[in-house]
């Protein structure tokens, strides 16, 4: 059966929007200079017509009642005006009235620049989880990956957004670093969870779809640097000092990416111990510890 509307591909979404409508309102990433993202390279970034997002809408109107969940792509659209998000978000509400939950991908840059009002408009329209990839805390490994963020402005986002009753989902990359960066990249990351409590917090390893030199090639060059990529057993130990230092409340945790040979599932602080001691197992006893065996190929 053909899909009633057709997407400017590639399309991206996080695993946990599986069952979301997905409505793209821009196309491609508003930053797109990070070293280790390939998401939206073949794009270059625009922002849809009103219309022609209103029109991928209506087309969903026999299927009305059945939508719960929408998700907004592309890369980041709170890079658009609030007024241009309302409209959106008063459009789905209008049209899907058992909508429960609007959710996008975000920076904390893009938060940073709506004020607490703009923020708390578009939590009552209806958005209310943003996906926010910080991919680390450390200031150092943020300006090597060409991030465009800093430890203060991830922080700045995340608060601001909570303050306004807004859920963020925040991802880390084990590895992101390399070895040269990798305690600090661990410590600075638990940092910035400890920081922000965020509802939902997650980790998946360094994955370079175009290769290891394509990536090393796009890191920063104020940063003199080689990177060195981490083998499995560093990758465990950096995961150890993230868990070793966070402090939360009730946080809901998940290591369970496709790229993640050890899959870690619960709620820090209250699965702290237990995940210290699978992270033990990986390292000291490998054969015993619950790993992924079609990827696992020892140290």
């Amino acid at each position: 059966m053909r899909f009633p509307i057709q997407y400017n591909e590639p399309l991206f979404r996080p695993p946990s929007e599986a069952k979301s409508l997905i409505i793209q309102i821009t196309y491609g990433c508003s930053w797109n200079k990070c070293s280790f993202c390939e998401m939206y390279t073949s794009k270059k970034f625009k922002a849809r017509k009103q219309e022609d997002v209103f029109s991928d809408i209506e087309t969903f109107l026999p299927y009305a009642s059945q939508i719960r969940r929408v998700f907004l792509a592309d890369g980041d659209p709170l890079v658009l005006s609030t007024q241009r998000l309302l409209n959106i978000l008063h459009k789905l509400k209008q049209t899907f009235p058992n909508l429960q939950r609007v959710s996008t991908y975000a920076s904390p840059s893009n938060l940073s620049r709506k004020s607490n009002q703009e923020l708390n408009e578009l939590y009552n329209a209806g958005l209310t989880l943003l996906y926010v990839g910080i991919e680390s805390g450390d200031d150092e490994v943020l300006e090597y990956i060409q991030k465009g963020e800093t430890f203060k402005s991830t922080v700045e986002g995340l608060l601001k957004a909570k303050d306004e009753k807004i859920d963020s989902s925040v991802m880390i990359i084990n590895g992101v670093g390399g070895r040269h960066f990798t305690k600090q990249h661990a410590i600075n990351s638990a940092r910035v969870l400890n920081e922000t409590q965020p509802k939902y917090a997650s980790t998946l390893v360094l994955t370079t779809h175009k290769g290891f030199e394509h990536f090393k090639n796009r890191l920063s060059p104020k940063i003199n640097i080689k990177f060195q990529q981490l083998n499995q057993l560093e990758l465990f130990t950096e995961m150890k000092w993230l868990i070793e230092n966070v402090a939360l409340s009730e946080t809901i945790f998940r290591s369970d990416h496709a790229s993640n040979i050890l899959i870690l599932k619960g709620i820090l602080n209250k699965d702290k111990s237990k995940f210290l001691q699978q992270i033990d197992t990986a390292i000291n006893h490998p054969t015993m510890a619950n790993l992924r065996p079609k990827i696992y190929r020892g140290y």
